[in-house]
């Protein structure tokens, strides 16, 4: 429900937001309201198509690579869950990330790079936690999020741009448009940070830490973090939006300035801390895997 008024909340700031933009570059009410909608249908019935296109992500059937097949469904049967599509990403990054709107329509995407780089056990681990975003709901608010995050900072490039090109002044005054297409610039950035942040609680990773290592095994988990957390060093994702980085088990990009401003992740050394605690007290309890 939480995720919901999230979401919902999420979309009307933007309308909101598209619907000012329009108005101080004059364009007709009525107009504004529908190039404000847009959008928010896009992102609500389409992001996560966005999101796989935007990484060039193929949706594999069964016949090919049957064992990760294999292995997403097994860990959704855990859960209770339909199995959800599986899809490649063509990059060395070794990372993953879930999308859909909701269980019905998930996809597990994963990296050529991770198949290089994990055990089938940690993948199974790393699977387990993506299971465990859909499984909490997660999946829709990081999408929806992720679209319009990546809209917003378009909004304030598009103003700059077109601000531009058709307020250009001979006189030595400087346009004004300009100058509001500039500091939305600045401004928006910020923003568009600040409502991922709000909309994608750091919780969300631990939650989804533990209830993949429930699915599958704490320490496989651990593992892949710890190996993920290296290789992403070694090879950070070239290209891509630092405003869709929540979506993966990993900040998948350099941590420059603009990734830390987009962080949502906890550190990684808690995250193996946790999951190191918690094979501990199962292991205590008698629990076998």
């Amino acid at each position: 429900m939480l995720e919901t008024i999230k979401t919902y909340f999420l979309m009307a700031l933007l309308v909101a937001l598209i619907y000012i933009v329009c108005l101080l570059l004059h364009i007709h009410p009525l107009i504004a309201i529908l190039l404000a909608l847009i959008p928010n249908i896009i992102a609500y019935y389409m992001s996560d198509k966005f999101v796989l296109m935007s990484y060039n992500a193929r949706i594999i059937d069964e016949n090919e690579m049957p064992w990760l097949h294999q292995i997403v469904e097994r860990t959704a049967r855990k859960a209770g869950l339909p199995k959800p599509k599986v899809a490649i990403v063509p990059t060395i990054t070794p990372n993953a990330f879930a999308t859909g709107r909701n269980a019905n329509n998930a996809v597990v995407a994963v990296t050529e790079g991770i198949l290089q780089v994990l055990s089938p056990e940690e993948l199974e681990g790393v699977i387990g936690h993506e299971i465990g975003h859909i499984k909490h709901n997660d999946i829709l608010i990081s999408t929806v999020v992720a679209t319009l995050a990546g809209a917003i900072m378009y909004i304030a490039q598009w103003m700059l741009y077109w601000g531009g090109i058709f307020f250009v002044s001979e006189e030595e005054d400087s346009n004004p448009l300009e100058l509001i297409g500039t500091i939305l610039l600045l401004i928006l950035a910020p923003i568009a940070a600040a409502l991922i942040q709000f909309a994608i609680s750091r919780q969300r990773e631990f939650y989804a830490d533990e209830e993949g290592a429930k699915l599958t095994h704490p320490l496989w988990l651990a593992n892949a973090l710890a190996k993920l957390e290296k290789s992403v060093e070694l090879h950070p994702m070239e290209g891509g939006n630092p405003a869709t980085a929540h979506m993966f088990i990993i900040n998948p990009f350099r941590k420059d300035f603009i990734a830390k401003l987009f962080s949502t992740h906890p550190p990684t050394e808690e995250r193996i801390e946790r999951l190191l605690e918690m094979c501990k007290k199962m292991k205590k309890g008698g629990q076998k895997w």
